[in-house]
């Protein structure tokens, strides 16, 4: 199978857009040349398809690697396949699935499970994580040289902090003589038990219990102590506050090998743009002060946080109705990641479109150690085409995940996906 892009717009080594004409044969990318004549389709054979990218951006595909298929157990929510082709609207050829299933992602089997399901689909790259404890309790190490054997890629009892030192002292140690990485979920449960949103103007207006940005950092100081003393990769997922940035950029300062994530949510929005009690503003972690989101913001701009993810957190609509204080964190984030943050920040002037880009793509892939999101000869024919212009409101009941739940509802945004390519193969396309 051969596939031609033509007319592509790519970004070049500097930075600066290129028009290019790109050919992938049985999955690779064979070649990526300046433009001639247009190719004509008939010329190769059926089996190679043409596509006109005239107009728009081809990337390397979107990589997301902290999302939530809540299969097995939460199909209701979402399931493998439905998040796939999600993610594949979203413009995402490679994601990683936390397991925080029913049951708990915490055994061979499990990772099995997941990976055959993948395959069914047919879809994106689905890297699975391990849960670092057994059922995610935070008492007893599951078997990470097997788990590791089955398929997973990483450690995480996200969801939930590991709260005991020792625990993750250990958990660190085994990872580390594995070569695997420990991806944490930061929270002192002391801190914040029965809270559902940040300590702030929003919670004391309406009588909530906050969570404190403390509840967050205190975990990230004691890991780092901890990446130090046994070596591993620490890795700190969706990062949201100054002092969590500030104990991480001290940390790589000093040569401690820790790397983090950031959410759009908690690069767009602060707690005083929550317009009342409506859970589909209710996350994990929770929308925080302006100053935290200038902070994540220049954070990402200078490389103290690594990469982009969406933490797609699906729920069913009776579950987001129980209310603020009732209902379960988390929103949805395919398919709204690149419009957003595009239109905010690159659009807007702040971000170059290849810092953009890069941090969806090539920095994931470099922090886990993933063949994809390059975008050169030898390299996956995972691409994505981007229509920068196109300016459309989102509308969550256009979404193909089983979610709605987003509080982006109704805002205009440019720059979508229209087609994604995995393997040299469509899998979306508007």
């Amino acid at each position: 199978m051969r596939l031609i892009i033509h007319n592509a717009s790519v970004l070049n080594d500097e930075g600066q857009l290129e028009i290019k004409t790109i050919t992938a044969e049985d999955g690779v990318i064979k070649q990526i040349a300046a433009m001639d004549s247009v190719p004509d389709a008939g010329a190769f054979g059926e089996d190679t398809r043409v596509i006109d990218a005239a107009g728009k951006l081809v990337t390397p595909g979107f990589i997301d690697m902290h999302v939530h298929l809540r299969e097995p157990g939460f199909e209701h929510k979402e399931t493998i396949e439905t998040g796939s082709r999600s993610a594949a609207k979203g413009g995402y050829t490679t994601i990683a699935c936390m397991p925080n299933t029913k049951p708990v992602t915490d055994s061979p089997e499990i990772v099995s499970l997941v990976l055959e399901k993948a395959q069914e689909a047919g879809l994106v790259n689905v890297l699975p994580y391990a849960a670092i404890t057994k059922n995610e309790q935070g008492r007893e190490l599951t078997d990470f040289a097997a788990l590791k054997a089955a398929g997973a890629i990483g450690f995480t009892d996200d969801g939930v902090g590991v709260q005991t030192a020792q625990t993750m002292k250990d958990a660190m140690a085994l990872a580390a003589s594995l070569g695997m990485t420990i991806i944490a979920h930061c929270e002192d449960n002391s801190l914040v038990e029965g809270a559902p949103v940040a300590e702030g103007e929003f919670a004391k207006r309406h009588g909530l219990k906050g969570i404190p940005n403390e509840s967050e950092a205190i975990h990230v100081g004691r890991d780092i102590l901890l990446a130090e003393a046994t070596g591993v990769h620490y890795h700190v997922c969706h990062v949201s506050t100054e002092q969590s940035i500030r104990l991480i950029r001290q940390a790589k300062e000093i040569g401690i090998n820790v790397t983090t994530e950031v959410c759009p949510h908690h690069l767009l929005l602060s707690e005083e743009d929550i317009p009342g009690l409506d859970a589909n503003w209710k996350m994990n972690p929770p929308l925080r002060s302006k100053r935290d989101v200038e902070a994540c913001i220049q954070a990402l701009e200078d490389g103290t946080i690594d990469m982009v993810v969406t933490d797609h957190a699906p729920h069913s609509a009776e579950e987001k109705a129980r209310g603020m204080q009732l209902a379960p964190f988390g929103i949805v984030g395919f398919e709204t990641a690149f419009p957003l943050l595009y239109t905010k920040f690159v659009a807007s002037g702040r971000w170059s479109l290849d810092m953009l880009v890069k941090r969806m793509t090539a920095d994931p892939a470099r922090v886990f150690g993933l063949s994809a999101g390059r975008l050169e000869a030898g390299a996956p024919a995972d691409l994505t085409i981007v229509d920068l212009e196109k300016e459309k409101e989102v509308n969550p009941e256009e979404f193909a995940s089983k979610g709605r739940n987003t509080p982006f509802g109704g805002w205009k945004l440019k720059g979508w996906p229209v087609t994604t390519i995995v393997a040299g193969k469509v899998i979306w396309s508007e």
